[in-house]
């Protein structure tokens, strides 16, 4: 299963975990997960995730 980054706050999703705070069962894909999704941590959309690889090279890239 898949880890998901927040390139705002680093907070990890991980699929096989879920999400308990947001009521996101444990083996949810990230697919599945409702789109007004927001993040637990800094409360960022959906969209301001991508997946683990992705967001390294994306931080990256910003320093």
């Amino acid at each position: 299963m898949n880890k998901w980054e927040c390139t705002i706050c680093d907070y990890v999703y991980r699929e096989e975990y879920g999400e308990d705070k947001k009521n996101v069962k444990p083996g949810t894909l990230w697919t599945d997960v409702p789109e007004d999704f927001r993040c637990p941590s800094c409360g960022t959309e959906k969209g301001q995730f991508y997946e683990e690889s992705m967001a390294k090279i994306l931080k990256h890239r910003r320093h």
